[in-house]
């Protein structure tokens, strides 16, 4: 029997509405000319990060409390010091029959429930019954010293279990950092060369430089079979989405990337670059482009990685920066042992080899570190849970 099963073996449980045993405060509002970063008190309204200090306090150290009011609405948090409750904020009054740190950790398991429960119209809102309605368990109701002792004895693991996934993921935070350097520092040597070892070309003398067919607002919708990326959601998730014989036909009559060809963002975030994986999906024209190449001379790969480090000539003219067709074909990229095709191509394949790896180990979110990272925090959430299950009892 593992030490967990132990500590809860033959343990009854009484379930309980948090507004059976205790009260859920709202703050009261401050202005923002009462605030100041020379006072003691901290001010939470509408998030767990302090919005100001403030002379006094109207709540006392080791307090839950649940952002009410928007964005982070049904957020869960904990001061371990005196503060100030605005009433964006709601805090949990002490109760005898829970410590509340045990509370505190109970209602983080509940918080995706809190949050599903935000009224969305207008201000994103909280209403504090949703909260008094929460059942919460009160091991051994019948002897309170030994449902307190127990309650402190899980907030003991849940403390240990987070002060040393705190201290991992930092670790592996920093660790990631520094190969995420070390990463850049290889690339940057890897794609530096010697005088005489590498020609320099223009990327319109490599290919050149293509665009989708315009696409007009009204051509777009909210939802819909293919999805097209603009400026905005380029590299990210799609918001917008044309039909599907729109694309069939543009796709057919106008210009479309080649598996593997290198998108570029030419306003926006200048120079951000993704590999063409196939998918059905359309580009903003203009915004999005690339270079047409046959890869007879130059890998695809090669110019993605080369694009992370090229400095871009942007035109500034207007309220909008922009790397104009001009601009991107003058660029000056390295290839190395141009006057022998072969060996050229080899050495670039070299090159992405080594900084593929360095890429998978520093950013992909299923390999390396950041997959380690994820793997702890979901082991921590494990155990909390496995802590903070009880079986209901005809709840």
């Amino acid at each position: 029997m593992s030490y967990l099963e132990k500590l809860l073996e033959g343990v009854q449980i009484d379930w309980k509405t948090l507004g059976e045993v205790t009260n859920v405060l709202r703050g009261r509002r401050l202005t923002r000319e009462q605030l100041s970063n020379d006072n003691k008190f901290p001010v939470f309204h509408g998030g767990l990060e302090p919005l100001g200090y403030y002379e006094q306090k109207n709540r006392p150290a080791n307090s839950v409390m649940i952002i009410n009011v928007g964005a982070s609405a049904g957020t869960v948090g904990y001061s371990d010091v005196d503060f100030w409750s605005s009433d964006g904020c709601y805090s949990i009054e002490h109760s005898e029959k829970l410590n509340d740190k045990f509370l505190y950790y109970f209602l983080v398991g509940q918080q995706h429930f809190l949050q599903s429960k935000v009224r969305k119209a207008g201000i994103p809102t909280l209403d504090a019954p949703v909260i008094e309605k929460i059942h919460v368990p009160i091991p051994c109701p019948d002897n309170m010293d030994k449902s307190l002792e127990i309650q402190k004895e899980i907030v003991r693991i849940l403390d240990t279990f987070t002060e040393l996934t705190t201290e991992l993921t930092t670790e592996l935070t920093t660790e990631l950092t520094a190969r995420k350097k070390q990463y850049g520092y290889y690339r940057e040597q890897l794609l530096s060369f010697e005088e005489g070892e590498v020609e320099w070309k223009t990327l319109g003398e490599v290919g050149e430089v293509r665009m989708c067919k315009r696409i007009l607002k009204e051509q777009t919708s909210d939802i819909g079979e293919i999805p097209f990326y603009k400026i905005g959601t380029f590299g990210k998730e799609a918001n917008a989405y044309i039909p599907k014989k729109l694309f069939t036909e543009y796709k057919s009559k106008y210009n479309y990337p080649r598996i593997g060809e290198v998108l570029i963002s030419a306003s926006g975030t200048i120079g951000r670059a993704v590999i063409f994986n196939g998918e059905d999906a359309y580009f903003q024209d203009s915004n999005i482009v690339w270079i047409e190449n046959d890869e007879c001379k130059v890998l695809n790969k090669y110019l993605f990685y080369f694009y992370q480090i090229v400095k871009w000539e942007i035109s500034e003219g207007g309220t909008i920066q922009r790397l104009y067709n001009d601009n991107l074909k003058k660029t000056k990229i390295p290839i190395p042992y141009s006057k022998d095709t072969q060996k050229s191509l080899k050495e670039q394949e070299r090159i992405v080899t080594i900084l593929d790896k360095f890429d998978i180990l520093t950013t992909s979110i299923s390999e390396g570190l950041p997959k380690e990272i994820e793997l702890r925090k979901k082991q921590y959430e494990y155990y909390r849970d496995l802590l903070l299950t009880f079986k209901p009892a005809n709840v």
